[in-house]
């Protein structure tokens, strides 16, 4: 991972500075009563040659019983703080994850899969959080223990340290070359995790149709090929890990035979004592620690990075609909007028060639009054709606609220100043209650019965055996697609915005329930700007402006009447769906 990317850690590290360093004295001794283990050895066996009176004995048995001790909760200690440090940097990093996510806008979330993003935020934060917590400990203490121990061993007969250190080179070959590569298996690992998590998704997701369409053995072979790739991966990167912990054992039996030999024959030779011979080879021993958890903070570092470096792709992606530097932030309250002027508009990542998906658009909506628009599917009609929340960003000076370019106002302003009642209505997994109070959580259940009576969901909740505790499910899946709509139409509502858009927000539900919703409507929508796009001529006859949208342009507008006279294109729809209700009425 480029060098730049990891020193992005480094502010969530800062913010638990203190902690980090505490953890890192505490094993700093920890380390020190591990190290003192092998000296006392050496004062045992160095008085065993020239006699050692049982006191003395007992009092090297204290040292090391006491050192023993020291070690076990110097051990617990560090391990509470460092580890329970990294899940809180883990927290820091997922709240910061889903506030980058709800920054983006509808694009991005068009090219990257729901599965791509989950996987990002449950494993890649996971290997994060071990490289911040196991990884940093581990790290740490290998090197504290290797200078310690690399000082005493110097110490006691610096030549013998060099035979010992005679396979080094080797290791630091290996430890280059099997982490590069364990850095790009586990990266192709992630994506592939990411491939499988998109596709549970998908079938969980789409599981009705897959049913309704006989698929389920052709999606469960499409899934087992998946997963069969996804292990493949695996187990490319376990036998590479596999390969790298026999070697380093290997290497490190290498150097414990090169000191047995030319140790023991210093120790015949009377060159060094015994003590100072058998403390040697249980520093050995202990050196032996930090060279295996190498090969393991090597695998938990370059799994961490990895992961690290595809989190950072969403962090680093700019928002694409966000405040700036013309931004009025004393503009904190607005009036509803709304126009668009000679408005042209294509979603971003079109081909130039492509036709706009609004063309030359030109329309003044004031404050308080209500515009219809109707047009066929594809017709620009939800688009022009996505404009004015800013899911979309139209061209500067083509798109005024209250006079003045709506990217003049702060976003969250803005959308606190809308209702919406979207195409594809959401519900979240929780009761009636939280979802109709979604845009006002401190509303109270008379006013969450008052939205719902307005928005004709009243004999429903008398139906509902626990009423605004009723579970809707995931996406409300308990609920019919009227009551689903009803629910976010009092969601709408509840709010009491400045500017309220309905699209198609009444197309599930019978044109009997319809005409009731409308009319409790109106009373909610004296004095506020309203936009209503619907397909049914009933749903907007009322509108103090309608609009015939076609291919992104004004092909008629006016009011109900005026429109029905002129014998065009809206005239034409009114009497097709009059011809339709009266065959349904046969």
């Amino acid at each position: 991972m480029p060098r730049r990317q990891l020193l992005t850690l480094v502010p969530y590290l800062a913010r638990y500075r203190r902690r980090i360093l505490l953890g890192l004295l505490i094993l700093l001794f920890n380390v020190a009563a591990f190290a003192a283990v092998p000296y006392i050895l050496k004062l045992v066996f160095d008085h065993l040659q020239h006699g050692l009176s049982p006191r003395r004995l007992l009092i090297y048995v204290g040292w090391f019983l006491a050192a023993i001790l020291l070690r076990a909760g110097l051990q617990y200690l560090q391990r509470l703080i460092l580890i329970s440090t990294s899940r809180h940097i883990e927290y820091d990093i997922r709240n910061d994850l889903l506030q980058r996510l709800t920054t983006l806008s509808r694009p991005w979330f068009q090219r990257m899969r729901t599965g791509e993003i989950m996987a990002r935020a449950t494993n890649d934060l996971s290997a994060v959080r071990n490289m911040l917590g196991p990884g940093l400990m581990y790290s740490a203490n290998a090197i504290v223990l290797f200078v310690i121990v690399l000082a005493v061993m110097l110490r006691l007969d610096p030549r013998l340290t060099l035979i010992a250190f005679l396979p080094a080179p080797i290791v630091i070959l290996s430890v280059q070359w099997f982490g590069k590569r364990i850095h790009d298996r586990f990266e192709r690992i992630q994506s592939m995790f990411a491939v499988l998590a998109t596709k549970v998704e998908e079938n969980l997701a789409g599981l009705r149709i897959i049913r309704a369409y006989a698929r389920e053995q052709s999606e469960i072979a499409a899934f087992d090929e998946l997963n069969r790739e996804y292990i493949r991966r695996n187990l490319r990167l376990v036998l590479l890990s596999g390969a790298f912990d026999p070697l380093l054992a290997a290497l490190i039996g290498l150097a414990l035979v090169l000191v047995l030999w030319f140790g023991g024959r210093a120790v015949a030779s009377h060159q060094i004592s015994l003590g100072t011979y058998v403390a040697f080879n249980a520093y050995m021993m202990q050196m032996s620690w930090p060279m295996i958890a190498m090969g393991w903070v090597i695998n938990l570092v370059q799994r961490g990075s990895a992961s690290w470096s595809r989190l950072r792709e969403i962090f680093d992606q700019p928002p694409e609909i966000a405040d700036a530097a013309s931004t009025d932030r004393s503009l904190q309250a607005v009036r509803g007028e709304i126009e668009f002027r000679h408005l042209s508009f294509s979603f971003p990542g079109e081909p130039p060639a492509a036709p706009p998906r609004l063309r030359d658009l030109s329309l003044r909506i004031p404050a308080g009054s209500s515009l219809a628009v109707v047009g066929p599917t594809g017709a620009g009609k939800s688009t022009l709606a996505s404009l004015i929340p800013r899911f979309y960003d139209a061209p500067r000076g083509a798109l005024l609220l209250d006079g003045r370019p709506i990217q003049d106002f702060p976003l969250a302003v803005l959308r606190r100043s809308i209702g919406l009642v979207p195409q594809e209505t959401f519900l979240f997994s929780d009761t009636l209650r939280n979802n109709i109070r979604f845009g006002e959580p401190a509303a109270g259940d008379a006013e969450v019965l008052e939205a719902a009576s307005i928005a004709g969901l009243a004999p429903d909740l008398e139906r509902f055996p626990r009423g605004l505790d009723t579970l809707v499910g995931e996406r409300g899946l308990t609920l019919s697609g009227g009551q689903k709509q009803r629910v976010a139409i009092a969601r709408a509502v509840l709010r009491q915005p400045r500017i309220l858009i309905l699209d198609d927000a009444l197309s599930s539900v019978d044109t009997v329930t319809e005409e009731s919703i409308l009319e409790r409507l109106r009373e909610v929508m004296r004095g506020r700007t309203t936009l209503f796009i619907s397909h049914r001529i009933s749903t907007i006859r009322h509108a103090d402006l309608i609009i015939v949208l076609d291919h992104g342009r004004i092909l008629e507008s006016g009011r109900h009447a005026e429109l029905i006279g002129r014998a065009g294109h809206y005239a034409s729809l009114y009497e097709k769906q009059l011809l339709e209700e009266e065959l349904q009425a046969v």
